[in-house]
């Protein structure tokens, strides 16, 4: 019996386990039964999550939304598609340097509390990062603002070759930070070419960050000590009062990875609701 569970377009709610069955009754003998997760997603810039996907639940119970085969789900920020600059590469997502289109590339369904995982490896020197609560936001002129102003960055770097690893304050820029806001301690990322894990969590505005099995930071969002890191870093209400407005505002966003110029690798991505 294949086990399909059912998650509301509003990322907060979950809807009952919806049971179909699809296989016959031999075929279930031979084969354990198989669980799914159908999301809601929107399939253009600013439209609703009005579109049903299907994706394959693990045996932990975490939704794996890109398994190395397709990029169902996905699509650019802001865009109706996925960039060609990201593809799959040895069942990873990859997104290649060079000419075509880029941009970031998100995962078109709202979440609110949860616990996402992954893989990533860079190239030499590169820089990316991870992007959770993001909101395809518009300016007072109806332009798309860029996703960092309403997304925090779990930092995608190589701390020995890039030199934002040592700009900052106190390393808050090199990997698995809170990107130029809280640095990322113990800092134990792994050389450019090899697999780190990464792992966010979300829980009624309290944040954990995780690289390689270790807790390495935790806060909480809007709060007064929230409003006050972004007042001291380049989110501040007098450096960029769009990024500090949206940054304060409490919502359930989109989680993507960044295109920052630089050659980076994606793989094994699974969330789970809280």
């Amino acid at each position: 019996m294949k086990k399909t569970i059912i998650l509301a377009a509003s990322a907060a709610l979950l809807f009952p386990v919806v049971l179909s069955s699809c296989k016959s009754k031999a075929a279930t003998e031979e084969a354990p039964a198989s669980e799914t997760a159908v999301l809601a997603v929107s399939t253009e810039c600013y439209g609703d999550e009005t579109t049903e996907a299907e994706f394959p639940v693990d045996e932990e119970g975490y939704i794996v939304i890109f398994d190395g085969s397709s990029l169902n789900g996905w699509r650019g920020y802001g865009k109706d598609h996925v960039p060609d600059r990201w593809s799959i590469e040895d069942s990873c997502m990859h997104f290649v340097r060079g000419e075509g289109e880029g941009g970031d590339i998100m995962f078109a369904h709202k979440f609110d509390n949860f616990d996402v995982q992954f893989e990533w490896k860079v190239s030499e020197g590169a820089n990316s990062g991870f992007f959770y609560l993001g909101e395809e936001a518009q300016s007072p002129e109806g332009n798309l603002e860029y996703l960092c102003m309403s997304a925090p960055e779990y930092q995608i770097l190589d701390n020995a070759n890039h030199p934002d690893a040592k700009l900052g304050i106190d390393g808050n820029r090199q990997s698995a930070s809170l990107y130029d806001m809280i640095p990322a301690k113990p800092q134990n990322s792994k050389p450019w070419g090899e697999w780190n894990t990464a792992r966010v969590t979300v829980k009624d505005g309290k944040v954990t960050h995780y690289q390689n099995g270790e807790v390495v930071l935790e806060y909480e969002l809007w709060t007064p000590e929230w409003t006050e890191r972004l007042q001291n870093c380049k989110f501040s209400e007098e450096a960029w009062p769009a990024a500090f407005a949206l940054l304060n505002n409490k919502h359930a966003g989109h989680m993507a990875f960044q295109d920052h110029g630089d050659e980076v690798w994606y793989r094994n991505v699974r969330v789970k609701e809280l």
